[in-house]
């Protein structure tokens, strides 16, 4: 059996950090795993196909670069290299789905809600349309973006 993985989303959101920090701790705690998601979004050219290519290629050597970043801090924190996961979708809850429904070792996600009214654009759309991963039922974990390491720590 292979290990649990948590999922999370890794994007530009300074609650993400939140996330990841609770993450790398329940996944030590529990002896598993995480799978980073980095969604590309689609690049909008009707015209000049090898422009549109370039655009793509250098965004996803980008995503690369920026989760290659992180793996080293989630070596430290879980023992554990993390899985990363790159998809181009035209939203994030489509690589979700798509990344939810190829892996079945994606046991739970964690997000972090933004501090203030807004909990973020991720949080606002599972509230609204609920949970559905075609047709699978995946738990989601929501911790407030503005944890310290301590609370972290305490929690996990």
């Amino acid at each position: 059996m292979s290990a649990r993985k948590f999922l999370v989303i890794a994007d530009d959101s300074p609650e993400f950090q939140a996330a990841l920090r609770y993450a790398c701790r329940r996944a030590r705690s529990t002896g598993g795993r995480l799978a980073l998601l980095r969604v590309i979004q689609p690049a909008v050219f009707e015209h000049w196909s090898g422009v549109r290519e370039e655009m793509e290629r250098q965004e996803r050597a980008e995503a690369e670069a920026q989760l290659q970043k992180l793996a080293e801090l989630i070596v430290t924190e879980t023992g554990s290299p993390p899985e990363f996961l790159i998809k181009h979708a035209e939203t994030t809850r489509a690589a979700i789905r798509d990344a939810v429904l190829a892996d079945p070792d994606i046991k739970i996600m964690v997000l972090a809600a933004a501090p203030g009214r807004n909990p973020g654009p991720m949080i606002s759309s599972l509230a609204k349309d609920g949970v559905s991963w075609g047709g699978r039922k995946l738990p989601v974990t929501i911790v407030p973006g503005d944890l310290t390491d301590e609370e972290i720590a305490d929690l996990a």
